[in-house]
């Protein structure tokens, strides 16, 4: 059953990557050996070594493309509105999809951080706060314009962020819900969260003193 990697080596080195999202989620990062990922894979251990020096190299570039994948794609679809209730909507939506699609990555970029050293812990810590300073803007703009009622722009960030990648832990595709309409109920839940569902509700009402 084994493979040669040969010339078919952009197949084997994703084949390696699939396989070693798939244990480390299963069973932890420090659990899985390259011995075992390489059986899993189907190639001698010593093959693994020409795609990746060393096991943390191979879960650094896993989480490290986790996040560049997760930036791109919301820079894709970041939408032309000015609206920050138009673009926080479009944050909740591509931020569940991307994540249930990439269920297993999502949980080791989430569990092994603690498996990183500190230089590709940094790393990593970057691409994540990148990330995360797009949702604060998005809040920060809404406070400012009214259309957000937000005492903790930093507080409500984190919140929204822990719920919405939360949906991975229970979310599966069989299920009575299809993923647009876990989005949309969680879209709900965040627009009660900044205060925006409110201010819809009652444009108009002003406090008297």
């Amino acid at each position: 059953m084994a493979r040669t990697t040969g010339s078919d080596g952009g197949r084997t080195e994703a084949a390696i990557r699939e396989a070693a999202i798939n244990l480390i989620a299963r069973f932890g990062y420090e659990a899985v050996s390259m011995r075992q990922l390489a059986a899993e894979v189907g190639v001698q251990a010593a093959a693994l070594y020409r795609y990746f020096p060393n096991k943390e190299d191979l879960l650094f570039t896993l989480m490290r493309e986790h996040m560049e994948d997760l930036l791109k794609d919301w820079d894709q679809a970041r939408p032309a509105s000015a609206d920050p209730q138009a673009r926080l909507a479009a944050f909740v939506r591509n931020h569940i999809r991307f994540h249930v699609v990439r269920r297993h990555s999502t949980h080791v970029s989430n569990m092994e951080l603690r498996s990183l050293s500190r230089d590709n812990l940094s790393h990593i810590l970057r691409l994540r706060g990148g990330y995360e300073k797009e949702l604060r803007q998005i809040l920060r703009e809404g406070a400012d314009s009214g259309a957000f009622r937000i005492d903790d722009v930093g507080l409500t960030a984190i919140a929204i962020i822990q719920m919405i990648t939360g949906v991975i832990v229970w979310f599966r595709p069989d299920e009575r819900l299809s993923v647009e309409e876990v989005a949309e109920t969680y879209l709900t839940m965040t627009m009660r969260l900044t205060g925006a569902e409110e201010i819809r509700e009652k444009p108009h009402v002003h406090a008297h003193a």
